[in-house]
């Protein structure tokens, strides 16, 4: 009599529970395979960043995340010299962002308080990593005069191309040996001043010595140094692009700044804009269409908007009043 071995109810259920499982498993994958309306396959549509049905078209997910570059390649070369790991490098650093940083925040990967060994410890890393980065005299004062540059943008409300585009200009200085017998202050000032006038968002002399280190005229006298050793295209600057940022700081109205560059417009074809200053014209402009448009604004808000003296404001807006109403003749 040969012994046959006796199966209980347990065993059946713990053989058939993996197959259960395991079933269900890829029931529920065929699921997210399938159409849920026609059963038909479905599709991922990159361009709209959707999940779609091939046959019916049933849009099964939306707004899903992107997850490849931000890029385009056309062959295999473009996409090797494309490929990059971490942010974009920028001249607003003075290692174009290729550096690591050490956070000031003495807290671990998980949100943790370090203990004061570890703080301790985590100073001398910033002292040590600070002292690698700026390793050389030139460092330090790329270092530096990018610093002044972005805290005087920010200060002036200046957008990043003009960060941007100001940092190069003190790099070219930079090499180009301009620096000696100057302050870097003076220079950064400068390139700051050069680079919002290229970029069509000026700021006046008074605007930007407000916010500088440096007297309004070391900072005239660098800018015309730069300007000229560099070879830099700048034209004069335009009063029209003084309105917007005068009207809305003034809280006008679209009208009002319409009529302000109308009178602007009139003011060059009669000619009546040379070798005066164009910040002086533009408030003068404002202030005009203000009282065209019958908007309640003083002389004294738009002086104080645009650092511009009472005197200059009603001197101009007579001439732009008088001009307009000899075009209307």
């Amino acid at each position: 009599m040969t012994d046959t071995p006796i199966r209980t109810r347990t065993d059946e259920r713990e053989q058939t529970e993996p197959e259960t499982e395991s079933e269900a498993s890829a029931e529920t994958a065929r699921e997210r395979e399938q159409c849920p309306e026609c059963g038909g396959r479905l599709v991922a549509d990159d361009e709209h960043a959707e999940t779609v049905c091939e046959d019916c078209g049933l849009v099964v997910d939306e707004g899903e995340i992107d997850r490849g570059p931000e890029w385009r390649a056309f062959d295999a070369a473009e996409k090797d010299e494309k490929s990059r790991v971490g942010a974009p490098t920028t001249n607003m650093m003075h290692d174009q962002g290729l550096s690591t940083n050490i956070g000031w925040q003495n807290k671990d990967a998980y949100g943790k308080s370090l203990s004061s060994r570890q703080r301790e410890k985590m100073q001398r890393l910033r002292t040590w990593n600070e002292r690698f980065r700026t390793r050389n005299s030139r460092e330090r004062n790329l270092k530096q005069a990018l610093g002044e540059i972005d805290r005087m943008a920010s200060a002036l409300g200046l957008p990043e191309n003009v960060r941007e585009t100001a940092s190069v200009i003190y790099r070219r200085a930079l090499e180009e040996d301009l620096l000696p017998g100057r302050s870097i202050e003076g220079v950064a000032t400068a390139s700051l001043y050069a680079a919002a006038r290229q970029a069509g968002t000026p700021r006046s002399l008074d605007e930007i010595s407000a916010v500088s280190r440096v007297e309004k005229p070391e900072v005239a006298r660098t800018y015309r140094y730069v300007v000229r050793e560099l070879g830099l295209e700048v034209q004069p600057a335009d009063p029209e692009s003084y309105v917007p940022r005068f009207a809305s700081d003034l809280d006008l109205s679209d009208e009002t700044e319409l009529r302000a560059r109308d009178l602007l417009a009139t003011a060059k074809e009669k000619g009546i804009h040379s070798g005066k200053s164009p910040v002086g014209l533009a408030a003068a402009a404002v202030y005009a269409a203000a009282l065209l448009t019958n908007e309640q604004v003083t002389q004294n808000d738009v002086s104080e908007v645009a650092s511009i003296s009472e005197v200059t404001i009603r001197n101009r807006y007579h001439e732009l009043l008088e001009a307009e109403d000899g075009a209307t003749v």
